[in-house]
């Protein structure tokens, strides 16, 4: 009998090691898409640059979060004999990578706000800081109750902050902090003149759209898999991304009217809300958080760059930023009994949780770019930046001739 439930604890650890690693490789996967969206929507002489951001920061967020960010959020270090870590199949230390490929969308998602202007080492740097510290604060404070701010919600409100995948952890904070860098960076050279936006055109569509649907296809691994075990695994978690997916394609490719890049980028802003409460919502709710998220990028993101004059490359702080503070809202809007969902919810502790995410990212995000710009400076200087940063940082052009 020992030996039968030996056998069977030892099935259950695999199962669930081979199910996070499945997520893990998903949202691995998914920063091949962040790659290719930057791509496809940043001139040709910066396609290369886009490129090398999205590995390089994948890289130095993957070194600073194994070192520092996993500690500061889980109070978890690595620093024991191989024999100990791989214990239980080595659950805990593909718990590590699956966490550390959302921690490094962080640096990605910025990635695309900042493009055509921003120095590379200097940035890279940046990333790592924000990887290392402001990141994980706040997923340590929302996924492993950090600080006791998730028990005064559920004390005082009836329930804890809840992000399933990452609404406002992941998504509203990474915008949030691209938003400080944008800020700081100011706008790129020749973007407006006589007061009035010049178009600067997508250099590639075809890779703007693949960078889309890897990114689409990624985002199940990114939800369903954010159970983490295998007896966790819901289909409505499934369903509802689907649902949130199709509502941000429709109402997107409507509000947009028929723009490719809105189009686009309409299916992400519906996923990037529905993370929160793809595990509680009714599929009609994830389909109205969906488009909600739809339509609301593409009026933000044309707001801000005609009236407000904010140089957001590719509409980073609309997607991620504000589709996220929405998903951070529904899921206490269509998570409740009430409109269908499954319960367990506060509204309130959901406009707080969402609040402080925003606060820990902004305040954060200024002072780790506000220190690195003035010991080294972000900003290309003018020449570099006509040049394009292929030439200028990598002496390299993405195609040749010849």
């Amino acid at each position: 009998m020992d030996n039968i439930s030996s056998a069977i604890q030892t099935l259950s650890e695999s199962a669930n090691t081979l199910f996070i690693l499945i997520g893990a490789i998903m949202v691995l996967a998914m920063h091949a898409g962040f790659a290719f969206l930057e791509v496809g929507t940043v001139r040709h002489r910066n396609q290369v640059n886009a490129l090398a951001k999205i590995m390089s920061d994948f890289g130095f967020s993957a070194v600073a979060y194994f070192f520092i960010g996993y500690w500061v959020a889980y109070d978890v270090t690595f620093f024991s004999s191989a024999s100990v870590l791989s214990e239980g199949s080595g659950y805990e230390l593909v718990k590590f990578f699956f966490l550390m490929t959302f921690a490094a969308a962080i640096p990605a998602i910025i990635s695309g706000g900042v493009a055509e202007r921003a120095k590379f080492t200097p940035m890279l740097v940046a990333a790592a800081a924000i990887v290392a510290f402001v990141y994980p604060f706040f997923e340590g404070l929302i996924w492993n109750s950090n600080y006791g701010f998730q028990d005064w919600l559920n004390n005082t409100f009836g329930a804890p902050f809840h992000d399933f995948a990452g609404s406002v952890v992941v998504h509203a904070v990474g915008g949030w902090i691209a938003l400080a860098a944008i800020l700081i960076l100011g706008v790129r050279n020749g973007r407006y003149r006589g007061g009035r936006l010049v178009a600067f055109a997508p250099s590639n569509i075809p890779f703007l759209a693949l960078g889309a649907w890897i990114l689409t296809v990624g985002w199940f691994g990114f939800n369903v898999m954010s159970a983490q075990t295998m007896d966790g695994i819901s289909g409505l978690v499934a369903v509802n991304t689907l649902m949130a997916m199709v509502g941000g394609i429709i109402t997107s490719l409507i509000a947009g009217k028929n723009d490719p890049g809105f189009l686009h980028n309409g299916p992400l802003a519906g996923l990037v809300a529905v993370c929160a409460g793809s595990d509680l919502m009714h599929p009609i709710g994830a389909l109205i958080t969906g488009g909600a998220a739809g339509v609301l990028f593409v009026w933000l993101f044309t707001l801000i760059q005609n009236r407000f004059k904010i140089d957001d490359v590719l509409g980073v702080w609309p997607l991620h930023g504000v589709c996220g503070i929405w998903g951070g809202i529904a899921a206490g809007i269509f998570g409740a009994e009430a409109h269908g969902g499954l319960g367990g919810v506060s509204l309130i502790s959901q406009i707080i949780g969402t609040v402080a995410g925003v606060v820990v990212a902004f305040v954060g995000g200024w002072v780790v770019y506000t220190a690195v710009d003035k010991v080294s400076g972000i900003r290309l200087s003018d020449e570099d930046e006509y040049q394009g940063a292929d030439l200028a940082v990598h002496k390299i052009g993405a195609t040749s001739d010849d």
